[in-house]
This record gives structure tokens, C-alpha cells and sequence, in this order.
């Protein structure tokens, strides 16, 4: 991997950070892609000529946004966001400022490149802490005699330890203790030239008793043979309600794989929302780690296959604490001969009593030729908990199709109808109104009613 060690000699950085990125890449060249053998990904094959993947390349700050492209400007134009980031490819094009008052809270927002120089203490405070290079050994505490779940496959960990070696940039957020951040944050990713890849990383840290929304959205026009890698930190520190919302919306051609990880302490709350609706391939793992007493994580997805794209969403609560509560809920639409591929699991430590667990995943079908798995999972260790979970897939309701088209609506306007309702009970979930209308509107695309 010649081509890897010299894009890592270029990445430069304090001696910390380019030790870490050494180790990575090191194991990176040590593991297997993963392959349908491992069953965390028996579903969903990633095939990439790792010899010949170049990165994408650099690009120049622009200082108006109408040098951005079409689909970030109509974004720009109704975000939620207070303060945003712009990043084409690897490099920071266009930004806005956080508003004095939380500057002089102590909040800083900035890409994850300038944080390193100008925060070096806090990015090496928790870099790599929560998704780090290999794959978190996410093994249940189990009672004594008995047989605790399998420690993941080191294969797992290929393209997370790809992102930790070779990201060249991304967004950093810290909230100090006790400071609320009523704006969201929010950063807009796109990639400009076909046949390449990004490695990106976002890094959220929300101190004691801190509040902050931060947005991740990935916008793009179709690029043939290209990849966005990616991983996403999440520290929630007790007490702290951090919401994060991701929105990928790629153009045909990329393949995108990423691993979400929050780490939640004592009496704090992650919100996490992940919508996918674009790319060819695209694996999204979106894991909580419920540390503390009292913790709670609320999982939503949905997403919308259609053509030929192949959707796969891994999820993983883990319950390490007692009387913490997680709430999961995904909705897939899938449409033509698209595939969408569910594998959840909660797993409640030997020591955590009082869990409330819940798993939700359903599916609507469009088409006959589509396919969809489903692997709901639960591994118990405790014994007084309250725990569920759950599947189902089924086709549109034929009933209210036809109820609709004979009050004269044209079909795909009906079924653009029947897909909002399916997806609403996620959607109503959402306090971000431009974001709702964002993802409807993305909706009203794939089923030719917009």
C-alpha cells in the first residue's frame, strides 16, 4: 500500500496524531475486507481495488456561495443550521462563524483539521475514544459459567481503521459544561470528481449538563466509482443532550461506509437520527453505548431504496449500566429491485438491571423484485429488564392506494402520500422543520411525484 503510506506522510500533524495514524494504517494492511462469512455483513459486499484508490482532490475557499453547487445552495437557503461548515472533497470551502456569545461560552466549532492545531488538548482528549481504528469489542458482560457473545470480526474494523489513518478532514464540535447551544451546528459534505475517495471524521463533544444539535448532511451529483468513508464520535458527558442528525444523500456511483458511535454517560440523553436515500452501496453502523446510570439513547432511521441501490443499516444499543433506557426505531421504504438489509442488536451487560429496551424495525415494499433482510437481535444478561424487539415487511396497502387514485390523484402523487404517512411516526420525532421538508421533498424524487 506505497500509495497509502505516502498520502499519510502528507497528512502531517503533531507527533500524537501521526503515531495513531500509523498505528491504523498498519492494522488497515493486516485485515480482510469483510465478506459474507462474517455475519455482521452477510448481506452486503464492498468491492474496492484498494491499489488503485486515489484520494479526491484538493479544493480552494471560495467566499460566495454561489460557487457552491445548485443542491448546497438550495440547502443553505432554509438550513436549521446557526453555524455551518462546507467541505468538497477533503478541504473546508466555505464556512460561517458561531455567534460571539457562544465564542466567548467557549464553545468552538471549526473543521477537525484546525481544531488539531489550535485545540490540540481536547482533540487528543477524545479522538479516537469512541470509534477507534479496530472494532469495539462490544462483548456482553456475562454471568460467570456461561457463554458471552462473540468478540466482532476483526475484518470489521477495515475500513473504520482506513478513516483513522488517512481522514483528512471533518467537523469538531465542543459544548463546556453547562452551556446550551440553541442554533444547530451543521456540516455540509459534498464530492466534485468521479473515481476517488474521502476520508472524512466528525468529532461532537458535549460536556456535563451541555446541550447542542449538530447536522451532517452528503449531497452530490452521480460519480461513478467512488467512495465516501467515514466515522462519527459522539461524547456525551453526564447529564449533556446531544442530537445528531445525518442525511445522506449521494449521487449514483458512490459507495459510502460509515461507523457512528456514541459513548453516553450518567443521566444524558443521545437523540440520533440517520436518513439514506442516496449512493449505490451504502453501510451505515450506528452504535450507543449506554455507560452510565440513567443514560438514554433514542435510535431513528429511515430510508428509501430504489433502482438498484442497496441500503444496509447495522445497530447495536448496549446496555453497561442499569436503569438506562434506549428506544430504536427504523422505517425502509424499498422500491424496483433495490435491497435493504436490517441488523440490530441490544445487549444488556450482566450488572445492568432496570434496562428498558426497545427495537423497532419495519419495511414497506414497492415492488415485487425488491428484497429486504431483517435481523433483529436481543442477548440478555441480566435478569429484571424490560426488553422488545421486532420486524415486519409488507407491501403497500393496496386498499388505500386504490382509495386514493378514485378520488382522482394520480398514482405516483398517491403513493408519494402513503410513503410520508408510513414514514411520519420517524419524521414527527424530528424537531427540525427544514430538515423534514428536506427529506420529503427527497421522498416526492423517488417516486416521481415531485
Amino acid at each position: 500500500m506505497t500509495k497509502f503510506n505516502e498520502q499519510l506522510a502528507q497528512a502531517g500533524g503533531p507527533e500524537w496524531l501521526t503515531a495513531k495514524r500509523s498505528e491504523a494504517l498498519n492494522l488497515f494492511n493486516t485485515l480482510g475486507v469483510p465478506t459474507e462469512q462474517v455475519e455482521a455483513w452477510k448481506y452486503t459486499r464492498v468491492d474496492v481495488d484498494f491499489e488503485n484508490l486515489r484520494p479526491h482532490a484538493k479544493r480552494d475557499v471560495i467566499t460566495d456561495t454561489a460557487l457552491l453547487p445548485a443542491s448546497v445552495q438550495k440547502r443553505l437557503s432554509s438550513t436549521d443550521a446557526g453555524a455551518f461548515l462546507v467541505f468538497d472533497g477533503p478541504d473546508v470551502v466555505y464556512r460561517t462563524e458561531l455567534p460571539a456569545a457562544l465564542t466567548a461560552q467557549g464553545v468552538i466549532f471549526t473543521d477537525l483539521k484546525t481544531a488539531v492545531e489550535q485545540h490540540a488538548d481536547k482533540v487528543q482528549q477524545y479522538l479516537y475514544s469512541v470509534v477507534p481504528a479496530e472494532v469495539p469489542d462490544d462483548t456482553t458482560i456475562a454471568a460467570p459459567g456461561t457463554t458471552p457473545s462473540k468478540s466482532p470480526d476483526p475484518s470489521e474494523g477495515k475500513f473504520s481503521a482506513l478513516a483513522a489513518a488517512l481522514w483528512t478532514n471533518g467537523a469538531f464540535v465542543y459544548v463546556p459544561r453547562g452551556v446550551e447551544v440553541d442554533l444547530p451546528l451543521g456540516a455540509f459534505r459534498v464530492m466534485s470528481e468521479a473515481g476517488t475517495y474521502t476520508a472524512t471524521r466528525t468529532l461532537v463533544v458535549a460536556e456535563e449538563n451541555a446541550q447542542v444539535t449538530f447536522i451532517d448532511e452528503q449531497d452530490s451529483e452521480e460519480l461513478p466509482g467512488t467512495y465516501a468513508i467515514g466515522a462519527v464520535e459522539l461524547v456525551v458527558k453526564t447529564g449533556a443532550r446531544l442530537r445528531y442528525v445525518s442525511i445522506q444523500n449521494w449521487g449514483r456511483g458512490v459507495t459510502h461506509i460509515q461507523r457512528q458511535r456514541g459513548d453516553v454517560e450518567k443521566d444524558a440523553t443521545l437523540n440520533s437520527l440517520v436518513v439514506t436515500m442516496g449512493g449505490t452501496l451504502s453501510r451505515t453502523e450506528m452504535q450507543s453505548y449506554l455507560r452510565g446510570t440513567g443514560a438514554d439513547s433514542e435510535m431513528l432511521a429511515l430510508y428509501f431504496a430504489s433502482d438498484d441501490q442497496h441500503f444496509d443499516h447495522y445497530t447495536l444499543q448496549h446496555h453497561a449500566a442499569a436503569h438506562a433506557h434506549s428506544d430504536l426505531l427504523y422505517k425502509g421504504v424499498n422500491s424496483d429491485e433495490s435491497v435493504g438489509v436490517f441488523s440490530g442488536m441490544i445487549k444488556v451487560d450482566l450488572n445492568a438491571q432496570k434496562t428498558d429496551a426497545y427495537q423497532k424495525h419495519r419495511t414497506l415494499m414497492l415492488s415485487s423484485e425488491a428484497r429486504n433482510f431483517s435481523v433483529p437481535q436481543l442477548e440478555i444478561n441480566a435478569n429484571d429488564v424490560r426488553c422488545s424487539h421486532g420486524s415486519t415487511t409488507g407491501p403497500v396497502d393496496q386498499e388505500a392506494l386504490f382509495f386514493l387514485r378514485s378520488r382522482g390523484i394520480r398514482k405516483e402523487l398517491a403513493e408519494k402520500m402513503l410513503v410520508t404517512a408510513f414514514l411520519e411516526d420517524v419524521l414527527s420525532r424530528v424537531p427540525l422543520e427544514s430538515v423534514v421538508k428536506y427529506i420529503e421533498g427527497i421522498i416526492a424524487e423517488k417516486v416521481g411525484a415531485a
